[in-house]
């Protein structure tokens, strides 16, 4: 009898293993739960890309615009470029903010793969990354005309969430 209690704890865990890959199984990567969807944009300010200058977010967000977290080192930022492209053709505002990089590596990186943004900031430390809940790049935040957050796209943009950013900043 004794000897089936040493077992127990190598039980739990193999149950704690199945419940966990369960729930992997379960999720979608793509779609992110944001606590920030619905509420306001952060009152934050960040450095310009070319001049160090801040600038408020707030202040480049008039209107519907789609502000896009990328990096130099981001492989899937790389991969989503012609998505970004393609946002910027349609007429699509997009402000990028270069996230956790060096400025002369992103502009680097800009003129190498093409400028989409309207606008270009600087996240050196990742703080502002923390104010919007970024968990990692690339992630776009679909801003609507009254200033609130109104999507979350984690990851490399797909075709329809191409097709709903464009829809989202024609109202």
């Amino acid at each position: 009898m004794k000897r089936w209690l040493a077992f127990i704890p190598l039980i739990a865990l193999a149950l704690l293993a199945v419940l966990f890959a369960g729930y992997s199984l379960k999720r979608n990567p793509q779609i992110q739960p944001s606590a920030m969807v619905g509420r306001p944009l952060p009152a934050i300010a960040l450095p310009a890309l070319e001049t160090g200058q801040p600038v408020a977010v707030r202040d480049l967000a008039t209107g519907p615009v789609l502000i896009n977290f990328f990096a130099s080192w981001c492989a899937p930022c790389e991969l989503e470029h012609p998505a970004l492209m393609r946002l910027k053709a349609a007429g699509v505002t997009i402000i990028g903010v270069a996230y956790k990089d060096a400025p002369a590596n992103s502009n680097a990186y800009l003129r190498r793969l093409g400028d989409p943004f309207a606008a270009r900031l600087l996240d050196r430390d990742g703080r502002a990354g923390l104010e919007f809940g970024v968990t990692g790049v690339p992630e776009s935040y679909l801003i609507a005309a009254d200033g609130t957050i109104a999507a979350k796209f984690t990851g490399e943009l797909t075709a329809v969430q191409e097709t709903a950013i464009i829809a989202g900043t024609r109202r």
